[in-house]
């Protein structure tokens, strides 16, 4: 590298000063990583990595995702650097209350830090998602350039650790990002072999590279410098080289001695997760040509060399806009499908083609999704969407969508710009790419598995509600009704655990209406959304006794009013219950029980409303309430209160016919209506 000069060693120097006096001062963190990884970090951001500190969130971008999210200084002190919106004093406030600068990367794209990490293998399995993005994003708007000439075109670059390879979401990514040739990815691997427990030897012995190259990955290699620290010219020739493959995902094999160059803690698992101490910190600095005395300490020409970055950004920046300028002029149509993608907004009139039921008709709430996805798949052609091998069960393929699968694919009918994705058995990885999905930011897609099989995904649910992304979940087979596959395939908890997720909204519709509203506001909210589907046929509702199924975008609504507009008690249901409340209500009814039933499709929605909304639905001074759903009761005492009741399962199914086991575990128009009398006669 003839262009590395003595101003960048000082450069990187200084960062591994930084990120051993931030961890000092707040007495813990992760310094040792971020100072072995601070030369790999500073080239990428100075030299290979497209992105204008002035402009972070610029559309042409490449995206740099830091997996192991535990050395967030090792992004953090790049940002500084390059002349993002992070100062020295948000570095001395590392991990301290409010500061921006928190112990893991918290998903802040205007300060530069792309998403949020620190479960390890999430970073590299969204990258992943990210990727596809990317390709499906050319495909949309430019899909006849010829490769490396498109304004879409952009490198998602990762630095992950050991504990990320380890995690098994990576394989599962790593498996379909080789499968999809995602020649637009690049892994640095720190193969430092340290972990918290010490040498990585101790759990993690396996020949990396040869798993990735089995996977259809392009692996490169990068020992240490013979000073111990990261062999910067060698690891620059590894990613123009990565850079260059067109065809496959890259991992880099990084070698890097954690702590390099502490004098005690280099190489040690102390290192990894603690403070150096007073006394290492001097030494260390003192290795490294800085001054001991000193803490936070950045000379300016230091600095001044850095963030020349921006005028190289800015001038790729440039170049970029006018590319962007010649392809607006040749694709005008395109163009405008950008600016609304970019907005976030959907097209006039959209809602104008999702289909309608006749009340009396049966169908499944998968089947009516289904319907939904490919009607809208028709105006919007953001809408991209799979499932984890269950496409057909779920409901989730857009018809003559294409495949999106590389051209070199011997599947017939492979498209690398199709609409359907398939995921394969990667439930885990689903929800991690579709995370990756959405923080690129254009598209919109769905995945889609058995609500059982949430499980398998709630790290990069939870992920998806801390971020405040639009990711979308279709969860079908919803409850008892899945039938004979039995207790293991026959979601129980799970409703109220995925509730407990803040920030994550839980839509289970009642009939196909409701599915259709609900696919409509999850849209429009641009929220994280787990759509609750049934496996069995469920009634389209008549609602000539209450409010229309567009009501479903409050959460919560007035399927059927008590005969005399005031209710004596309130029946609340959800999915393929709310049918079994209606039919409890007629029989309270004949009793003279004046019964309303309230749908409540979306709890969350529904907790947003103003408490006027709320109170209108469920009165207060109505005490007697009756909740029916096919799960847990856990939650649901906060809306019928002591004096309520709950029809619900609160112990794992059996293998039997749906529609026995609903009788047999209660799930009856008679035991709503019994439990109803029960609430009432003990409120006297």
């Amino acid at each position: 590298m003839t262009d590395w000069t003595e101003l960048d060693d000082r450069a990187v120097a200084v960062a591994r000063g930084l990120a051993a006096d931030a961890v000092q001062r707040v007495g813990n963190g992760h310094p040792g990583t971020a100072m072995a990884l601070a030369p790999a970090a500073y080239l990428l951001f100075q030299r290979f990595l497209r992105h204008d500190p002035a402009d972070p969130t610029w559309l042409g971008r490449d995206r740099f995702i830091l997996s192991c999210g535990h050395s967030s200084l090792t992004l953090y002190l790049q940002l500084f650097l390059s002349g993002y919106p992070i100062t020295l004093e948000d570095l001395q406030s590392f991990r301290t209350l409010n500061a921006i600068t928190a112990g893991h990367p918290e998903h802040n794209p205007a300060r530069g830090i792309e998403m949020t990490t620190g479960p390890l293998g999430q970073g590299i399995a969204s990258a992943v998602g990210i990727a596809m993005a990317q390709r499906s994003t050319r495909g949309l708007l430019d899909p006849d350039a010829a490769p490396g000439t498109s304004p879409f075109d952009a490198t998602v670059w990762v630095i992950a650790s050991d504990g990320d390879l380890q995690e098994g979401i990576s394989a599962e990514a790593a498996s379909l990002a080789g499968l999809q040739e995602l020649g637009n990815l690049v892994v640095i691997w720190d193969d430092n072999r340290i972990s918290i427990e010490g040498d990585t030897a101790v759990a993690f012995t396996e020949d990396v590279p040869a798993r990735f190259r089995a996977q259809g990955w392009h692996t490169l290699f990068v020992d240490l410098a013979p000073d111990g620290s990261v062999d910067v010219p060698a690891l620059a020739e590894a990613l123009e080289a990565a850079r260059a493959e067109a065809t496959r995902p890259t991992l880099v094999q990084l070698r890097t001695v954690i702590a390099w160059p502490a004098p005690n803690a280099r190489n040690t698992g102390a290192s990894h997760g603690s403070a150096l101490g007073a006394d290492e910190v001097a030494a260390t600095k003192a290795a490294l040509g800085l001054d001991p005395d000193e803490s936070f300490a950045v000379p300016e020409e230091v600095l001044a060399h850095a963030r020349r970055v921006g005028e190289r950004g800015a001038a790729l920046r440039a170049a970029w806009q006018e590319s962007l300028d010649t392809w607006r002029s040749a694709q005008p149509e395109r163009a405008t499908l950008l600016d609304r993608l970019a907005a976030g907004a959907l097209p006039e009139g959209w809602r104008d083609v999702l289909p309608t039921w006749e009340p009396g008709a049966t169908v499944a709430t998968r089947k009516a999704s289904a319907k939904v996805i490919n009607a809208l798949a028709g105006v919007l052609p953001e809408l991209w969407g799979g499932s984890a091998d269950l496409g057909e069960s779920n409901g989730t393929t857009i018809a003559g969508g294409g495949d999106f699968l590389p051209a070199g694919s011997a599947v017939p009918g492979a498209d690398p710009y199709g609409r359907v994705l398939h995921f394969g058995v990667r439930e885990h990885a689903m929800g991690a790419i579709l995370n990756g999905i959405a923080l690129h930011g254009l598209t919109r897609a769905f995945g889609g598995t058995f609500l059982v099989f949430s499980d398998y995904m709630r790290a990069p649910v939870r992920l998806a509600a801390l971020m405040t992304l639009p990711s979308i979940f279709v969860w079908t087979h919803d409850s008892i009704g899945v039938g004979e596959d039995g207790p293991t395939h026959q979601p129980i908890e799970h409703l109220w655990s995925l509730r407990a997720i803040p920030g994550l909204a839980v839509a289970r519709p009642a009939d196909a209406a409701e599915t259709a509203e609900v696919w409509a506001s999850t849209l429009e909210s641009r929220r994280p959304t787990g759509l609750i589907l049934t496996r069995q046929d469920v009634p389209v509702l008549d609602r000539s006794a209450g409010q229309p199924a567009s009501e479903a975008r409050r959460g919560a609504y007035v399927l059927a009013e008590a005969s005399t507009g005031e209710p004596a008690v309130l029946l609340l249901a959800t999915g393929s219950e709310v049918a079994l409340a209606l039919g409890a209500r007629t029989l309270l009814e004949d009793e003279g029980v004046p019964t309303r039933v309230v749908s409540m499709p979306c709890l969350e929605w529904f907790a947003e409303q103003p408490a006027t909304y709320r109170d209108t639905v469920l009165p207060p001074h109505v005490r007697a309430r009756v909740s029916v759903e096919a799960g847990s009761a856990q939650g649901w005492w906060q809306y019928v209160g002591s004096d309520g009741g709950c029809v619900a399962i609160d112990h794992f199914g059996a293998s039997a016919d749906g529609a026995v086991l609903f009788a047999q575990l209660g799930f009856t128009a008679e035991r709503v209506a019994q439990e109803a009398r029960t609430v009432l006669a003990r409120l006297g």
